[in-house]
């Protein structure tokens, strides 16, 4: 699914989508994946692989419901550059709409982010 298919939509999600979604946004939408990890850990106490995380990053930015950026390089990274995250818009509303659904489903009122 491309994004100019998605856009205006939203887009159906996963527990560990929405916790990474979740997590940037609790960093002021912008993130990166040790700060994501720490987040989700933090939070709710669940360790997310490295492998996963990454995993799971790349079909949201596939999703369109992320994008990324590259930082500068630092030599205590051995040159390499960390990669930001940041939900777009259509990862805002398919968020907001995950919620809502999982808040009617438990007749509770629903929140939006």
């Amino acid at each position: 699914m491309k994004i100019e298919e998605v856009r205006n939509k939203t887009v159906s999600m996963g527990d560990l989508e929405r916790f990474i979604l979740l997590a940037i946004l609790n960093n002021h939408n912008n993130s990166y994946g040790v700060e994501i990890r720490h987040e989700i850990k933090d939070k709710i106490g669940k360790d997310v692989s490295v492998g996963a995380l990454y995993t799971t990053l790349e079909r949201l930015e596939y999703k369109g419901l992320i994008k990324s950026k590259e930082g500068e390089s630092t030599l205590e990274r051995g040159g390499r550059a960390k990669k930001f995250f940041q939900v777009t818009a259509l990862g805002h509303t398919s968020l907001n709409q995950s919620l809502s659904e999982i808040a009617l489903m438990a007749n509770v009122n629903p929140i939006a982010i």
